[in-house]
C-alpha cells in the first residue's frame, strides 16, 4: 500500500527520478508543452509550478533556487523576465494536462502538459 506517500516513485531509483523531473521541467518552461505519460505530467506539474512561483518572487535567492534546479542558464533569466507580465494575475494553475489517446508500444496513457 501507498498511505501518505506524497512522491510519484514513477518506477525509477531517486537519483534518476530527480534527474526525470528536472528534465522534463526544463522543456516545459523551455517550449511550452510537451507530449508524455500521464504519470509523468502529474508529477512534473508539481516542480514546474514551483519554478513559476520562484520567478514571481523574483529575489536573489529564489533565482538561485531556480538556478540549482534547472538545467538552463538562460532560460532561467528569461523565465524571471516574463513570467511577471504572463502569471501576475493568476495565484496558482500555471500549467494544464490534456489526455490524448494511447500511442505508446506499452499502452500507457498519454497526455499534453503544457503553460496556461
Amino acid at each position: 500500500m501507498r498511505h501518505r506517500c506524497k512522491v510519484p516513485q514513477l518506477g525509477l531509483p531517486a537519483d534518476q527520478r530527480r534527474a526525470l523531473l528536472r528534465s522534463l521541467a526544463t522543456e516545459i518552461i523551455r517550449n511550452g508543452q510537451i507530449t508524455t505519460t500521464l504519470t509523468r505530467a502529474k508529477a512534473v506539474r508539481k516542480e514546474v509550478e514551483r519554478m513559476i512561483t520562484l520567478a514571481k518572487n523574483g529575489s536573489l535567492a529564489a533565482r538561485r533556487q531556480a538556478l540549482a534546479y534547472l538545467y538552463d542558464k538562460d532560460l532561467v533569466s528569461e523565465l524571471f523576465r516574463e513570467v511577471n507580465s504572463r502569471y501576475s494575475d493568476r495565484a496558482g494553475g500555471y500549467t494544464r494536462i490534456v489526455r490524448t489517446k494511447r500511442r505508446r508500444g506499452d499502452n500507457a496513457e498519454m497526455a499534453i502538459i503544457e503553460l496556461v
